[in-house]
């Protein structure tokens, strides 16, 4: 058997005289393109004639080719609005004007029921304090009216 002979591990340092960078680089952000900018950009790519022009004004934009397309795509539906950004996530929905009413008629039963519910606690306490009192209330005749 062969022996093996040591490796040699070579650790790269930075000098001394110079400390790592700090910075913090900022998280970089989804490029957008205005209706303007994809219509200049198309006409530049319909007046390309020569071999490998497109490519070179792909690549000067920093676009992909899918790009180039979906937006040829959407300027031949007529869809020119559809060009400027979209905003992005769920579509609002809007608002459910059976939702709302069921919404306010809730919270106008519990105000009432919390005031119902005051009302019969004055109503027990004052009928206790009678009762304290030793005073009670003539009982109507079911005659007369009350």
């Amino acid at each position: 058997m062969a022996s093996r002979k040591p490796s040699l591990i070579v650790v790269l340092q930075q000098p001394a005289s110079r400390p790592p960078d700090p910075e913090v680089l900022p998280k970089a952000s989804r490029r957008t393109f205005s209706a303007a900018e994809k219509l200049r950009i198309l006409n530049e790519a319909d007046a390309c004639t020569q071999s490998g022009q497109i490519g070179t004004l792909l690549r000067r934009e920093g676009l992909y080719s899918s790009h180039l397309v979906k937006s040829r795509r959407l300027r031949a539906a007529g869809q020119l609005q559809a060009l400027a950004p979209q905003p992005r996530g769920p579509k609002p929905t809007p608002p459910d004007p059976v939702a709302e009413e069921l919404a306010q008629l809730r919270k106008e039963n519990a105000r009432l029921q919390a005031r119902l519910a005051q009302a019969e606690l004055i109503i027990d306490v004052q009928k206790k304090v009678a009762q304290l009192l030793g005073e009670t209330r003539p009982a109507p005749h079911p005659h007369e009216p009350s």
